[in-house]
């Protein structure tokens, strides 16, 4: 029998060979590299957001003002 046609008794495997199992789907679906496309409505946010963004002109806050904000530790 096809190695590839035997089933996987996921609960047979330990937690270490589960989350192994998970990295190694997780890798494979990263080298491929495929992008989904946008639906029309994430399409419009991106623009109204892109708009927003090159229409204001306020640039943000520095890394420093965000951590003050968050209460971050020095």
């Amino acid at each position: 029998m096809d190695q590839r046609s035997k089933p996987l008794v996921i609960e047979q495997l330990s937690l270490s060979e589960r989350i192994l199992v998970v990295e190694q789907i997780w890798d494979s679906i990263a080298a491929e590299q495929v992008s989904l496309p946008a639906t029309s409505k994430q399409q419009e946010e991106l623009d109204r957001r892109l708009h927003a963004y090159r229409d204001s002109a306020v640039e943000g806050a520095s890394w420093e003002e965000v951590k003050n904000r968050l209460g971050a530790k020095k």
